[in-house]
């Protein structure tokens, strides 16, 4: 009875994990989907801790998993609480690590259960060596969960350092060929290691069970190291994938269906979501893992090979947005950092009631993580409905007569069209040029992410806006009001 029921808190988790999946699709839907597929990973929590049985003996160190449930769901609660919308990237990556370091203790532990178990069979059967109830494949799933596991861990902790700015891009001469060889060695110990097993028993595969471990979390750590910054967002949804992926490896070593579902679902759709931005800047995975792109800075200054720039002011930006048609606004990683979300949305609120239209543009790797911006205006209650993403914005932009480009920068580089010889060249931008007018708000005019000169910042239409994000929008708030 126990185990049927506990069968079916698998189903329910599994099939609630499914739905919430499909609700985090649709910004409308992704709390609610959130909050489904966390019940259902309660669901199968509390089924393991008091339905599981295995040979008739149930868990029993209720104490112990509690009390890790307990101090883990306060330190969640309290960073999640408590994070900033400029770190958010940083704790969705080490959380993310986090996931990793757990499949990857899940396979270390099951190594040694394997280890004694072997142990106790040759004190009885005699020599030391594996009996055929030891199968290649349970060995080779604990060896993937390890190096994977690792891999996922080591990076995404590097990644966290990257991005709040405590590790720098880091890259040598011949590195790739470097980072080919540990990995193509994890890899080959990890598919000789089963072989070896049962060729000269348990005792000569501990040592190389644990090389394997160290060298995939070397391994982790200079598969980012060199990544630039520009390319973050890709890297964390990459890892997250890594990391679902693990998971799934532990759900094969415990034959959990709702861990295996989950683990599954995380790994496609990391994938599904690395495949995508990578689409949506116009290169190849590879391309992004050995290209180092972004790594290094280009500092602009106030004359540029592409002519000069002209500011605005506050008084001429209010009175341009208050008798427009038309205003879009194009968020950015500086939007965040001046955590501006809630002024930029009183500016909307402010122009909607003198009857100007206020949409918002979205590029799917604006920002330092995948949806960055999204999660950002939904903090401040913007409607989703004024959201539009890349394609549809693009086809608005011919007809709106104020775009305010608030902190992005590489997004809306024209260079990704016009200039061959830019590591932008061929990545979808947002076409903010073909407005009537366009203000860029920034504080400098330093390069953004990716460390390239923006030809926007030259263009005729374009005028620059400086200062702090919030505070220019307070200024314009003020100013509108005034008018």
């Amino acid at each position: 009875m126990g185990l049927s029921l506990l069968t079916v808190c698998y189903l329910v988790a599994s099939i609630t994990f499914i739905l919430g999946l499909k609700m985090l699709s649709n910004p409308v839907t992704a709390r609610k989907g959130n909050l489904i597929a966390a019940t259902g990973m309660s669901i199968a929590i509390i089924g393991t801790l008091f339905l599981y049985e295995d040979e008739g003996q149930h868990l029993h160190n209720h104490l112990w998993i509690f009390t890790g449930i307990l101090i883990g769901g306060v330190v969640g609660t309290l960073a999640a609480k408590k994070v900033k919308m400029t770190a958010m990237p940083e704790m969705v990556s080490l959380f993310n690590g986090m996931g990793g370091a757990c499949a990857a203790l899940i396979s270390i532990v099951e190594f040694n259960h394997l280890e004694h178990s072997i142990k106790a069979f040759s004190g009885t059967a005699g020599n030391g060596y594996v009996n055929e109830n030891f199968s290649f494949g349970f060995v080779w799933t604990i060896c993937l969960g390890l190096i994977i596991g690792s891999i996922s861990f080591a990076g995404s902790v590097i990644a966290w350092g990257k991005l709040n700015g405590r590790i720098k891009d880091f890259s040598f001469k011949g590195q790739h060929l470097a980072n080919l060889i540990i990995f193509a060695t994890v890899i080959g110990l990890g598919i000789y290691l089963p072989i070896n097993m049962m060729t000269n028993g348990i005792q000569s595969i501990s040592t190389n069970f644990y090389i394997i471990l160290i060298l995939a979390l070397i391994y982790g750590i200079f598969f980012v190291l060199p990544i630039g910054g520009a390319d973050m967002p890709v890297v964390i949804s990459l890892l997250n994938s890594f990391t679902g992926v693990a998971a799934a490896c532990g759900g094969f070593l415990y034959d959990n269906k709702a861990m295996l579902t989950g683990g599954i679902l995380v790994g496609a759709a990391g994938t599904l979501l690395t495949i995508l931005m990578c689409k949506a800047m116009n290169r190849s995975l590879m391309n992004v893992l050995i290209g180092s792109f972004g790594s290094k800075a280009v500092v602009a200054g106030p004359k540029s090979a592409h002519g000069n720039y002209k500011e605005i002011s506050i008084s001429d930006a209010a009175m341009l947005m208050s008798y427009a048609h038309q205003v879009m606004i194009v968020p950015g990683y500086g939007l965040a950092v001046a955590q501006a979300q809630h002024a930029c949305h009183d500016l909307e609120k402010l122009l909607t009631e003198k009857g100007v239209t206020v949409k918002y543009a979205i590029h799917p790797v604006a920002g330092r993580m995948p949806g960055h911006m999204n999660v950002l205006l939904a903090e401040a209650d913007v409607s989703y409905d004024n959201l539009l993403e890349m394609e549809q914005a693009n086809e608005e932009f011919p007809s709106t007569d104020v775009v305010l480009v608030l902190g992005a920068n590489d997004v809306v580089n024209p260079a990704a069209k016009t200039d061959p010889s830019s590591p932008i060249y061929g990545m979808p931008i947002l076409d903010v040029e073909l407005a009537k007018n366009c203000i860029v708000n920034k504080r400098s005019m330093k390069p953004g992410y990716a460390g390239i000169e923006n030809e926007l910042f030259f263009q005729p239409k374009t005028s620059m806006l400086f200062g702090d994000a919030k505070k220019v929008l307070h200024d314009l708030i003020s100013e509108i009001k005034n008018l």
